[in-house]
């Protein structure tokens, strides 16, 4: 059975001169290439601006590029014609889809309603610093352009739990809205600054069986017209769980499809708070490993003064590897984000190698280490290049990668691992030893029988043949802040 291996199919700033979906049907067949097994696209549907939108300002999730509305047809991305085609070409090439998936809030709405509020203090949510007033506030989504095309529900200020915005008053703050379900906020599972129900936009209420219903019949109709093979879900931390598993439940048994669902629950912090989300959905999703990320921000800026023996403590893909989907950046982490914290260059290659050359996980590519990147943001231009060594890891992940793993996590600035082979891919097995301090070297096992064997660094950072000894040990070594990966030398 072949490694599991997903892409994040787009960045914050995609700018390229063929639209996304264009640019995924043409790269289908390279993409499957490279041992990419699943392709995690962003928003399809369309946003408050329309064919700027990046698609987290969710307006109308029925239009995939379909109908006139926020001034244009089409999204950033394309119409949905050109999604369906990227989505068939990428089923063609063996390649699952996962949609990014926005429940949180709706940006954008169509008409002011007047509604009765309290606004609160935005340290502490649970906190009201204002008694009961009236403002007027866009939480009345009518969709005129889409005429009541797949979906004839109304939107209005009882679907809603909390707005941002008072257009009468033309003042940014965070409001309750008072309704009949409670003049606070949903149980969610963050408690940052009290409860953290409200993000952003229009906050979305759960506790409305109305929006739970259209919430359902969009994900069984957004399958049936894209024959989706999975879910990204955004922002859990700030959504009812209760909602995410009577969604994955009603998803499951109407679709009749094990879909894979991966959420998104930000956390840089405290592993346990990630254990609590899989303990109360069930272990319904894969989650994002965004401790390991962030251990590999640190290291990168450490450098040689980062232990190296910790860097998989305190995360998901060590405390429950089987749910946990590992990656090195992404849209959130990339340069000019809020939550900026790239990992530096020269640490790449290490960072990439633990994700994919590890059992614990399912690792997730960032698109701008396959493409690169060129964009501007406020005056500010990046310019981020596309990993050279990655083709070959994502090679020896798919061909060798496999088998029983072996660790040498015992030196603060140099550790590796070797994995073992199976017998269903050939010439299978690998050691990967990495520094960020000086040259290194290691004993390592990697089984007796490789005896007799000889390894070779598939990066050509080192030229040595390492020979296995009559007991399945070899001595590996790799350069200066490097990562060497050792494979079977094949004539």
């Amino acid at each position: 059975m072949q490694n599991q291996t997903l892409i994040q199919y787009f960045h914050w700033y995609y700018n390229e001169s063929a639209n996304l979906w264009t640019k995924a049907k043409q790269e289908a067949a390279n993409l499957a290439t490279m041992g990419i097994t699943g392709v995690w696209f962003p928003p399809a549907y369309k946003g408050s601006n329309g064919g700027y939108s990046i698609g987290y300002d969710t307006y109308d999730l029925f239009d995939l590029g379909e109908f006139d509305q926020k001034n244009s047809i089409a999204t950033k991305y394309g119409n949905k014609e050109e999604y369906l085609s990227a989505i068939n070409e990428l089923h063609k090439n063996g390649l699952n889809v996962i949609a990014d998936t926005i429940f949180n809030h709706k940006a954008g709405g169509d008409e002011l309603e007047k509604i009765k509020v309290k606004k609160v203090n935005e340290d502490n949510r649970n906190e009201f610093i204002s008694e009961e007033m009236e403002i007027e506030a866009w939480t009345k989504f009518t969709f005129a352009g889409r005429a009541g095309a797949h979906s004839d529900f109304i939107w209005d200020h009882r679907c809603f739990s909390g707005v941002d915005y008072a257009e009468d008053m033309k003042e940014s703050a965070i409001y309750a809205i008072q309704n009949e379900y409670g003049e606070g906020w949903e149980e969610v599972p963050s408690s940052e600054l009290g409860n953290y129900d409200y993000l952003m936009f229009d906050d979305i209420d759960f506790r409305n069986q109305a929006v739970r219903e259209e919430l359902k019949r969009w994900g069984k109709w957004y399958h049936e017209t894209c024959n989706l093979d999975g879910f990204r879900l955004d922002a859990v931390k700030h959504i009812s769980p209760e909602f995410i598993v009577e969604w994955i439940d009603f998803m499951k048994a109407e679709c009749g499809k094990d879909f894979f669902i991966v959420a998104e629950n930000w956390n840089i912090e405290s592993v346990e708070e990630l254990e609590k989300y899989i303990e109360i959905t069930g272990g319904r999703t894969q989650l994002f490993d965004s401790l390991l990320h962030h251990n590999f921000y640190l290291a990168s800026k450490a450098g040689k003064e980062y232990d190296l023996n910790c860097i998989f403590e305190n995360t998901l893909a060590h405390r429950n590897p089987l749910l946990a989907v590992t990656f090195v950046d992404n849209h959130d982490s990339q340069p000019m984000q809020a939550l900026e914290s790239f990992i530096e260059f020269w640490f790449r290659p290490l960072a990439y190698s633990m994700i994919l050359l590890r059992e614990a996980g399912i690792p997730c590519v960032f698109y701008t280490d396959v493409y690169g990147a060129e964009y501007e943001d406020d005056g500010h231009k990046v310019e981020l290049i596309g990993l050279a060594e990655l083709p070959q890891l994502l090679k020896v992940r798919e061909d060798l990668s496999y088998g029983e793993q072996r660790d040498y996590l015992d030196h603060n600035n140099c550790i590796g691992w070797t994995r073992a082979g199976d017998e269903e891919h050939p010439n299978s097995g690998v050691a990967v030893l990495m520094s960020n301090g000086d040259e290194g070297f290691k004993k390592m096992e990697i089984g007796k029988h490789f005896t007799g064997k000889i390894f070779i660094d598939i990066l050509g950072k080192r030229n040595e043949e390492v020979i296995i000894d009559d007991e399945g040990w070899g001595e590996f070594f790799c350069e200066a802040g490097s990562v060497s990966v050792w494979v079977l030398k094949v004539d």
